[in-house]
């Protein structure tokens, strides 16, 4: 295999010439950018139509994704560098270089539920009802920009020979993500791994239906957000430990994603149990 190829024997699939980036005029686009881009897109047009179906102002929403973007996209940097500062700490300019990946989801998950927030105040809406809307427009552009990290040859595990395994030649990766499992079985200079990037992306596609099919029959605002935040957690939980790139918690070797996926798993549990019994109780009432 070439440097430019990615392969999934498993499967008898194997691509030549993946490309991380093109050029025009002179400028090089990363197409790890171009995913993002589609993934935010699609989130956004879903997140409207959302609102239209609910019987919201759907211009609100157009409003409020330009905020979230940008905040978004500065929080996840930031949840990456301050879990890889290591990597920063002597050439900070690279803080601010995400052409190769280092943006962390939960960073931006964070960022943009804080920056709805205020939006939400300001433009005095119910929180909980525009959450319910954009988390579905959320996990959507996740599973989408995951493909992101397909082209960066990024966000993979370790040693596998399952039916989706993926072969990367060496040369394409972080030489830090290699572990001695990979090297064991490394042929051709090749290694061949887990794509967790491709197990989180079908994770959240199964996220996104779950939320369209069950919309219609929610007990309360927020329920939705909370079955995002549960739903994707529960996937990020067992993916997370795949990874060989794991933010880690200090030198404790405890991926930080991980712990919050799992709190958030129980956090939305327990909402999700009180916030039903609370909603049949005031059914009875009425």
């Amino acid at each position: 295999m070439n440097d430019k190829a990615i392969a999934f024997p498993n499967l008898g699939i194997q691509w030549n010439h993946i490309e991380k980036s093109f050029t025009i005029g002179g400028i090089e686009i990363a197409f790890y950018g171009i995913i993002i881009g589609l993934g935010i897109l699609i989130g956004y047009l879903l997140a409207q139509q959302e609102a239209r179906r609910t019987g919201q102002d759907a211009e609100l929403y157009m409003d409020y994704a330009i905020y979230a973007v940008i905040c978004s996209i500065i929080g996840a940097r930031l949840y990456y560098v301050i879990f890889s500062w290591d990597a920063y700490k002597d050439d900070l300019w690279q803080i601010f270089n995400i052409r190769q990946g280092g943006l962390a989801i939960y960073g931006g998950v964070i960022a943009a539920v804080l920056s709805l927030i205020v939006y939400a105040k300001i433009k005095k809406q119910n929180f909980w009802l525009m959450a319910d809307t954009g988390c579905i427009g959320l996990i959507a552009g996740q599973a989408v920009g995951r493909w992101g990290n397909f082209f960066n040859r990024e966000a993979f595990g370790d040693y596998t020979n399952n039916l989706l395994a993926m072969k990367l030649p060496v040369s394409a990766v972080r030489s830090g993500e290699i572990t001695a499992k990979m090297q064991e079985h490394m042929t051709d200079g090749c290694i061949q791994v887990h794509p967790t990037f491709l197990y989180e992306s079908l994770w959240n596609l199964g996220v996104l239906l779950f939320l369209l099919c069950y919309r219609t029959r929610k007990h309360f605002n927020g329920e939705l957000m909370f079955l995002y935040l549960g739903g994707y957690g529960l996937g990020r939980v067992w993916i997370e430990g795949l990874r060989t790139d794991q933010l880690i918690l200090g030198n404790t070797g405890i991926a930080v994603s991980q712990v919050l996926a799992g709190c958030m798993v129980l956090l939305s549990a327990i909402v999700l149990v009180v916030g039903n019994i609370r909603a049949k109780k005031a059914k009875k009432v009425d």
